[in-house]
């Protein structure tokens, strides 16, 4: 089994981190997609995997970084040949998202114009996705994976539910986050896990800013609580992900965040901080996600 990441940031647009997104390929081939934000696409054709060979797709959440890169997704895997349905597992909503997509949708105008063609009618399948709303339990099982979610704690339920996901399949587990802030139920979806991909969003010391200042959600997960968490789950590899861009050296991002983040304290260095944070309570393999890094269990 490999796991690539084919993006590591967050809310921002990025130009050294695309948006949400992981790719889980089993030996035999088959690949299973965690959350498609912007730019998931494009790096997953970079990994020299096919938008037409995913097998299913798990939303852990309606917000945009985590989903915007869907219909992107979709229409490639159509123009590529895919031959069924693209299976997309996600929160209550799910279903209103993808109905208001394709046909009859925000891209109608591009499905009236490729299905005038009779090649794009031969797989109309494709653009057709077959949509599953999760509840905490069983979310998706094929003859090669079993996925079970559970609710996670990031934006008030009737907005959006949230979920973690944990991912069965040969003989390996893998437990995602998504979004969430430290819960007990991400804890169970954990336990004992190979490998933990967990957000850390912010060092500490954004967190508080933003608790303080209001500004967007500080409901994430801090490098001190992540350590907490892995070393409670006992999980034998931790892959922090879903950096809030407070690294960036760039200067739009740094203009762009002023009432986001304190701004004079961005940069590399705070990866370094974070490592330590979870360090306090985590002693297993860690490995900071980047965009394309390839993790083989």
């Amino acid at each position: 089994m490999r796991i690539t990441m084919l993006g590591t940031g967050a809310a921002f647009v990025d130009p050294d981190r695309a948006q949400s997104g992981i790719l889980i390929t089993l030996d035999n081939g088959r690949h299973y997609l965690f959350d498609c934000g912007a730019g998931i696409t494009r790096n997953m054709v970079r990994a020299n995997v096919s938008p037409a060979d995913v097998s299913a797709v798990f939303l852990t959440h309606l917000h945009h970084d985590h989903v915007c890169d869907f219909p992107l997704f979709v229409i490639t895997g159509w123009m590529w040949e895919r031959e069924d349905a693209p299976v997309v597992i996600g929160p209550k909503g799910t279903g209103h998202f993808v109905r208001n997509l394709f046909e009859g949708g925000a891209f109608k105008a591009d499905f009236d114009a490729r299905s005038a063609y009779p090649r794009r009618q031969k797989n109309l399948a494709a653009v057709r996705p077959r949509v599953i709303e999760v509840a905490p339990g069983l979310a998706y099982e094929d003859a090669h994976v079993r996925m079970t979610c559970d609710w996670v704690e990031h934006i008030p339920r009737e907005i959006s539910e949230c979920f973690g996901v944990r991912f069965e399949a040969e003989g390996k587990v893998v437990a995602f986050s998504g979004d969430t802030a430290p819960c007990a139920a991400m804890e169970r979806l954990a336990a004992g896990a190979d490998l933990l991909i967990h957000e850390c969003t912010f060092p500490e010391s954004f967190i508080e800013h933003r608790r303080k200042t209001g500004v967007g959600t500080f409901a994430h997960t801090s490098p001190t609580e992540l350590g907490r968490l892995a070393a409670r789950a006992g999980v034998k590899r931790l892959l922090p992900t879903h950096f809030g861009h407070f690294d960036s050296t760039h200067a739009l991002i740094k203009r762009v965040a002023t009432h986001h983040f304190p701004v004079e304290q961005m940069g590399p260095h705070l990866m370094d901080e974070m490592v330590r944070d979870i360090r306090k309570h985590y002693a297993g393999p860690l490995q900071l996600a980047a965009d394309l890094l390839r993790v083989d269990l």
